[in-house]
């Protein structure tokens, strides 16, 4: 194993009878990156993480985590990590305090290490004033940061964030993420899973799986400039319905999609000038007010490989 690299995956599989639900994925995660795990719902990732955790065996591969191998070694494999879920599953009837020492003491944490290492979380995850209060009182940003402190309470090397921001509101989410920053500045290597493109903009790198594939691995700004091989063209149609599917049918157009009031057509390099594509969708029944040129966005490289799962 990499001394650099603190998970190694191998050509990582799992089958479910007939069914293959993650296929040979192998990608490496670096100590002290944020790794952002995307894809549709459906596509493998909830497997891959529950593998990394040490909570499912692999069929074929395998993987190291904390330098653990996760069929062989599961149960150290779960001692470096710290696992935050999508819903929150923290109780709801025990206070702030209540739940941090409950956790402690399943980590085997007790007495003066417990209270300094919940006090060092209550103050990093900003809870202060609210331990006394009943868990299931709290906002949704309230609820989140309580269960990143019961996560990292235990101090894990690394983290694994399972939608971790899901319900709450676009400030509380930055909060969110100016937290996950400091963490990875410390040392806390993160692998998060979100359907949030604005904060997939925030991991180092991105590994994108679909249909249990992994299919594209690099960096947010490399993703926009190379994972969409075709021109993109933004249309500014008078009327959306239908729009996408008479877009779709131009020679030329190897895919559209709607982005907001919009649709993004990804067209063949060289097929089109804004000119011709938009005489192209007039002659289809699109009448546009407006076509441009645009760069990708991370939403239309996530779009486009979704679409290309086949």
């Amino acid at each position: 194993m990499n001394e650099d690299n603190v998970i190694e995956v191998e050509s990582l599989t799992k089958r479910f009878g007939k069914f293959t639900a993650v296929d040979a994925v192998s990608f490496a995660v670096r100590r002290g990156e944020i790794f952002g795990f995307l894809g549709p719902n459906g596509a493998g990732k909830s497997t891959t993480i529950r593998m990394l955790c040490g909570l499912l065996g692999s069929s074929a591969g395998t993987a190291r985590v904390g330098g653990f191998d996760i069929n062989r070694e599961p149960e150290q494999v779960r001692q470096q990590l710290g696992y935050m879920s999508q819903r929150f599953s923290l109780y709801k009837d025990l206070t702030a305090t209540e739940n941090l020492t409950f956790f402690g003491g399943m980590y085997g944490l007790d007495g003066a290490p417990l209270k300094e290492r919940a006090a060092a979380v209550v103050a990093l995850t900003g809870l202060g004033g609210v331990e006394k209060q009943l868990a299931g009182t709290l906002s949704g940003a309230l609820q989140q940061r309580l269960a990143l402190a019961c996560a990292i309470l235990h101090e894990p090397a690394i983290l694994f964030l399972d939608e971790p921001t899901s319900g709450v509101d676009p400030i509380a989410r930055r909060m969110f993420w100016a937290l996950i920053h400091d963490l990875s500045g410390r040392g806390v290597t993160v692998l998060v899973t979100t359907h949030f493109m604005d904060e997939a903009e925030f991991c180092s790198r991105i590994g994108f799986i679909n249909a249990g594939r992994l299919i594209a691995l690099d960096s947010p700004a490399a993703l926009k400039r190379g994972a969409v091989a075709e021109e993109l063209f933004e249309a500014d149609p008078r009327t959306l319905h239908g729009a996408a599917d008479k877009a779709a049918a131009i020679e030329g157009v190897a895919a559209c999609a709607y982005f907001g009031t919009r649709l993004h057509l990804f067209c063949r390099p060289g097929a089109f000038t804004e000119e011709t594509l938009a005489a192209a969708l007039a002659a289809h029944g699109v009448v546009v007010r407006e076509v441009k040129r645009v760069a990708p966005t991370l939403e239309d490289v996530f779009v486009r490989l979704a679409q290309k799962k086949d």
